[in-house]
Protein backbone atom coordinates (compact mmCIF):
# COMPACT_ATOMS: atom_id res chain seq x y z
CA UNK A 1 0.00 0.00 0.00
CA UNK A 2 1.25 3.47 -0.81
CA UNK A 3 1.76 5.83 1.81
CA UNK A 4 -0.32 8.86 1.88
CA UNK A 5 1.73 11.28 3.68
CA UNK A 6 2.67 14.88 4.08
CA UNK A 7 3.92 15.10 0.30
CA UNK A 8 0.56 14.59 -0.80
CA UNK A 9 -0.47 18.32 1.05
CA UNK A 10 2.98 19.81 -0.39
CA UNK A 11 5.73 18.77 2.35
CA UNK A 12 9.46 18.63 1.52
CA UNK A 13 10.30 16.24 4.65
CA UNK A 14 9.67 12.89 3.00
CA UNK A 15 12.03 14.11 -0.54
CA UNK A 16 14.55 14.82 1.62
CA UNK A 17 16.91 11.94 3.76
CA UNK A 18 17.18 12.23 7.38
CA UNK A 19 20.66 13.61 6.99
CA UNK A 20 19.44 16.36 4.94
CA UNK A 21 16.43 17.63 7.60
CA UNK A 22 17.25 19.95 10.10
CA UNK A 23 15.52 19.35 13.76
CA UNK A 24 13.88 22.52 14.57
CA UNK A 25 12.25 22.55 10.71
CA UNK A 26 11.14 19.12 11.41
CA UNK A 27 9.73 20.32 14.72
CA UNK A 28 8.06 23.54 12.83
CA UNK A 29 6.55 21.04 10.58
CA UNK A 30 4.44 19.05 13.83
CA UNK A 31 3.79 22.42 15.37
CA UNK A 32 1.85 23.26 12.01
CA UNK A 33 0.43 20.10 11.47
CA UNK A 34 -0.84 19.74 15.48
CA UNK A 35 -2.31 23.20 15.14
CA UNK A 36 -4.29 21.65 11.73
CA UNK A 37 -5.46 19.15 13.39
CA UNK A 38 -7.15 21.01 16.49
CA UNK A 39 -8.54 23.65 13.96
CA UNK A 40 -10.69 20.14 12.18
CA UNK A 41 -11.33 19.16 15.52
CA UNK A 42 -13.06 22.47 16.26
CA UNK A 43 -15.08 22.15 12.45
CA UNK A 44 -15.99 18.89 13.72
CA UNK A 45 -17.07 19.85 16.95
CA UNK A 46 -18.89 23.32 15.47
CA UNK A 47 -21.00 20.82 12.73
CA UNK A 48 -21.73 18.29 15.60
CA UNK A 49 -23.30 21.19 17.81
CA UNK A 50 -25.37 21.89 14.84
CA UNK A 51 -26.41 18.19 14.77
CA UNK A 52 -26.94 18.36 18.05
CA UNK A 53 -29.50 21.62 17.82
CA UNK A 54 -31.37 19.44 14.70
CA UNK A 55 -32.17 16.69 17.08
CA UNK A 56 -32.66 18.67 19.85
CA UNK A 57 -35.49 20.32 17.31
CA UNK A 58 -36.69 17.29 15.78
CA UNK A 59 -36.71 15.75 18.96
CA UNK A 60 -34.26 12.62 18.28
CA UNK A 61 -32.48 10.83 20.45
CA UNK A 62 -28.70 12.30 21.29
CA UNK A 63 -27.27 8.62 20.73
CA UNK A 64 -27.30 6.90 17.02
CA UNK A 65 -25.73 3.89 16.94
CA UNK A 66 -25.73 3.32 13.28
CA UNK A 67 -24.46 6.69 13.15
CA UNK A 68 -21.67 6.17 15.34
CA UNK A 69 -20.79 2.87 13.20
CA UNK A 70 -20.25 4.09 9.80
CA UNK A 71 -18.38 6.79 11.16
CA UNK A 72 -16.30 4.06 12.88
CA UNK A 73 -15.83 2.24 9.95
CA UNK A 74 -15.11 5.13 7.91
CA UNK A 75 -12.20 6.55 9.89
CA UNK A 76 -11.03 2.40 9.87
CA UNK A 77 -10.84 2.94 6.26
CA UNK A 78 -9.08 6.31 5.99
CA UNK A 79 -6.83 4.68 8.34
CA UNK A 80 -5.72 2.12 6.22
CA UNK A 81 -5.64 4.29 3.25
CA UNK A 82 -3.23 6.17 5.22
CA UNK A 83 -1.60 3.43 6.21
CA UNK A 84 -2.19 4.53 9.63
CA UNK A 85 -2.53 1.84 12.69
CA UNK A 86 -6.88 1.44 12.48
CA UNK A 87 -7.06 1.02 16.09
CA UNK A 88 -5.48 3.82 17.01
CA UNK A 89 -7.67 5.93 14.58
CA UNK A 90 -10.72 4.57 15.51
CA UNK A 91 -9.84 5.10 19.08
CA UNK A 92 -9.58 8.74 18.90
CA UNK A 93 -12.92 9.04 16.78
CA UNK A 94 -14.22 6.91 19.79
CA UNK A 95 -13.39 10.02 22.10
CA UNK A 96 -14.79 12.82 20.07
CA UNK A 97 -18.17 10.94 19.51
CA UNK A 98 -18.22 10.45 23.26
CA UNK A 99 -17.58 13.76 23.84
CA UNK A 100 -20.04 15.74 21.37
CA UNK A 101 -22.73 13.17 23.19
CA UNK A 102 -21.28 14.30 26.63
CA UNK A 103 -22.04 17.99 25.24
CA UNK A 104 -25.14 17.17 23.42
CA UNK A 105 -26.75 15.67 26.76
CA UNK A 106 -25.34 18.53 28.86
CA UNK A 107 -27.16 21.48 26.88
CA UNK A 108 -30.73 19.43 26.91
Amino acid sequence: MTRNTATDSGSETEKRTPEEMDLEELREEIQTIDREIVELIAQRTYVADTIAAVKDEKDLPTTDEKQEEQVMDRAGRNAEQFDVDANLVKAIFRLLIELNKVEQRENR
